[in-house]
């Protein structure tokens, strides 16, 4: 990914200064429930690369690899919190069949009271892993390589701590 990031670093700066701006800033949603949207969302479009890493990500922030994968495998009865189950139905609807969504898809998401910002962040990042699926699988990248059983306490404390910005500069996208 760090390949195809370098290649293109106009459009890719941008790109990563939203992933700061919408899965680290300020939200109803936590930096938990949006790395599981990322995750879930990944998962339905089975792109591995961000499915894998949003699952390391989700760990970081206090989510396991087991809930997500009950979540894959059945979502009715995976062990989420009650009030993210309309929000992750909402976001597989529209991942799923985006022209099928209705006021009582919101609906659903506001009775369990989120609000109109709730429900739009997680539009939001439903939409963003959609599009970056769209991107790794449309240039090859397709598989994640780091297992998140593997890593330790201090590999995901430091997964906390790093933003995108600081992933951009590493790799050598710089402003």
């Amino acid at each position: 990914m760090a390949e195809v990031f370098q290649t293109f670093p106009d459009t890719i700066k941008p790109l990563l200064e939203y992933h700061d701006a919408l899965l680290r800033s300020d939200s109803p949603l936590s930096i938990a429930q949006r790395e599981l949207i990322a995750a879930y969302v990944s998962g339905l479009n089975a792109c591995a690369f961000c499915f894998g890493a949003h699952v390391i990500m989700a760990r970081a922030f206090g989510i396991s690899p087991e809930t997500i994968e009950a979540l894959m495998d059945d979502p009715d009865a995976a062990p989420v919190e009650a009030e993210m189950r309309p929000i992750l139905a909402y976001v597989a609807k529209l991942t799923n069949a985006p022209a099928t969504m209705t006021e009582a898809d919101a609906q659903a998401v506001y009775d369990v009271g989120w609000s109109e910002r709730a429900l739009f962040d997680a539009i939001q990042t439903c939409a963003l892993f959609n599009f970056m699926n769209r991107i790794l699988e449309g240039t090859g990248v397709t598989a994640y390589p780091l297992d998140p059983d593997a890593l330790t306490e201090d590999d995901l404390t430091a997964r906390r701590t790093v933003t995108y910005g600081d992933w951009r500069r590493r790799i050598g996208v710089l402003d």
